[in-house]
């Protein structure tokens, strides 16, 4: 991912969340050097993930794929290349959060290998206040 692709990722963010990140937390990640992706079908640029490495583990930011172009086994690819990054940055583990209600997610996470760690309590915001979030992980 570039500044450039900044364009394309938040014509997807807002589509797929009710609360998307800004073009703000995107710009703060590439800034802080995270591995920042866009992951494209043809021309055009269909998903994206953010991944944080620190030392011997990796923390799995944001992974999205554009709406129309979801249930084709992009997520899936797109996480297993992540995946790929993290073994190939020394990464011994990989975490993330997803939220309790996004069942497509935890299945797709699941599938990979993850496994669920903890709830992280009133995590993300909501409709009607805050929802819990599952922390998942997996040995790399």
């Amino acid at each position: 991912m570039q500044l450039s692709d900044l364009d394309a990722v938040m014509a997807i963010e807002p589509e797929i969340y009710a609360f998307p990140w800004t073009a703000g937390n995107f710009r703060d990640s590439l800034n802080a050097g995270h591995s920042c992706w866009v992951y494209e079908h043809g021309q055009s640029i269909i998903g994206y993930a953010v991944l944080m490495l620190v030392l011997d583990e990796a923390h799995l930011l944001n992974i999205s794929i554009a709406k129309a172009a979801q249930g084709n086994g992009h997520g899936r690819a797109l996480l297993d290349r992540m995946m790929e990054k993290a073994r190939e940055h020394g990464a011994l583990n990989l975490f993330l959060e997803v939220r309790v209600s996004n069942k497509v997610a935890i299945r797709l996470y699941e599938n990979a290998g993850f496994n669920e760690m903890a709830i992280r309590r009133k995590y993300y915001p909501a409709e009607n206040g805050r929802e819990d979030a599952i922390l998942m992980g997996m040995a790399l």
